[in-house]
């Protein structure tokens, strides 16, 4: 962690708990750090954390993510969703300054522009920006293009600029929660949950994990943040919480273009759905599709490629040099995310579906104060 960068104070709790967060992406490495920083014992268990990073085939998490906070824009004005969204909104300007350090620099690259698609869509965004002026958010025109050859796909319908929400970058957010982990003394456990198990009811560490490398460990409370994972850990308990997996396919293109920066570009554009990302110079990330099951279709990348032949003339000659897909946990009898206590010493904060990185500090918060709940 950076030294010269300011800490935030949290407060500890009167009792030391030993605690166990089972996955190791955005949100288990979250949930670990805030429940270490409040002064418990925690292990952070998932196999991948010892593994290089390798964006390639299909990856699960936080590794396939593209990191995108889409906190203000959200249409719903109430709720759990919106409560969520807005509390981690806030939150990531702390965090970002706890997390940011020289060796690992992090930070919210904005704006976040959505286009719309339809005159209805366009008045909706018209109303939601009156109402979130305050929230940074800004009526975008129809037209609006940029004076280069990378112009912008078309937008004869405008839509919205929101100056707050944008883009994290999700390998480096990685990185800076595991370093941060060391700081904390959060023990890393690069294995897999076998099975839990109900220990005796009387015992302080009434749960035991049976893990694949043969140990055993004892723990009074469990955190489960296994995403797909979550549901078989959970049915041998009595507790059935389905996840539907629900596939998105991501490009790494080259452009042939020449143009020494993204000047006038947003740090996310979504049209027709469709997610573009500056990643350097000359290089665009393209994501993310919504296809059911765990097999990529070719068809379906092929037709967010051509963004329903709204792609610009620069894009569709672009090359592509890297792609994967990812998988991510659709809670299918309950709204996303799944945050329940189901027993006593038994929390799950999992099925964040595609705003993993943007729920994770309200996630981890959320968790902290169960946690404190059962002394």
């Amino acid at each position: 962690m950076n030294k010269t960068s300011p800490k935030l104070i949290l407060p500890r709790l009167s009792l030391t708990r030993q605690i166990a967060v089972i996955g190791g992406g955005a949100i288990g490495s979250a949930t670990a750090w805030q429940l270490a920083s409040h002064g418990h014992e925690v292990d952070l268990i998932d196999p991948l954390l010892d593994e290089p990073i390798n964006r390639s085939g299909t990856l699960n998490g936080t590794t396939a993510s593209l990191g995108i906070l889409m906190g203000h824009v959200f249409r719903k004005a109430s709720g759990r969703g919106w409560r969520l969204r807005r509390r981690s909104m806030e939150l990531w300007q702390e965090w970002l300054v706890m997390l940011n350090s020289t060796e690992n620099p992090l930070k919210l690259e904005t704006p976040l522009v959505q286009l719309a698609s339809s005159e209805k869509e366009a008045s909706l965004m018209k109303k939601l920006s009156k109402d979130r002026k305050a929230l940074g958010l800004e009526l975008l025109h129809p037209n609006t293009t940029i004076q280069n050859d990378r112009v912008w796909p078309e937008n004869s319908y405008g839509g919205l600029i929101s100056h707050q929400d944008g883009r994290l970058n999700p390998l480096q957010l990685q990185k800076c929660l595991l370093n941060t982990l060391d700081t904390y003394n959060v023990q890393k456990l690069p294995s897999e949950v076998i099975h839990l198990e109900r220990g005796l009811t009387t015992s302080k560490q009434p749960w035991l994990l049976h893990l694949s490398n043969g140990k055993t460990l004892a723990k009074e409370i469990i955190i489960i943040c296994a995403a797909l994972g979550s549901e078989a850990l959970l049915k041998p308990l009595g507790h059935n919480i389905p996840l539907t997996p629900v596939l998105g396919q991501v490009l790494n293109l080259k452009l042939p273009t020449n143009n020494e920066n993204w000047s006038g570009w947003p740090a996310v554009l979504n049209s027709e759905g469709v997610n573009l990302i500056p990643n350097g110079r000359n290089h665009m990330l393209m994501g993310a599709t919504l296809e059911p099951g765990i097999c990529p279709k070719t068809k379906t990348l092929e037709q967010m490629k051509r963004m329903n032949g709204n792609a610009p003339n620069w894009l569709q000659k672009a090359k592509v040099i890297e792609q994967w897909s990812g998988l991510r946990g659709r809670p299918t009898e309950r709204p996303s995310p799944v945050l329940k206590k189901l027993e006593t010493g038994l929390i799950v904060a999992t099925g964040h579906y595609r705003n993993g990185i943007l729920l994770a500090p309200a996630s981890a918060e959320w968790v902290v104060e169960e946690v404190a709940k059962e002394e």
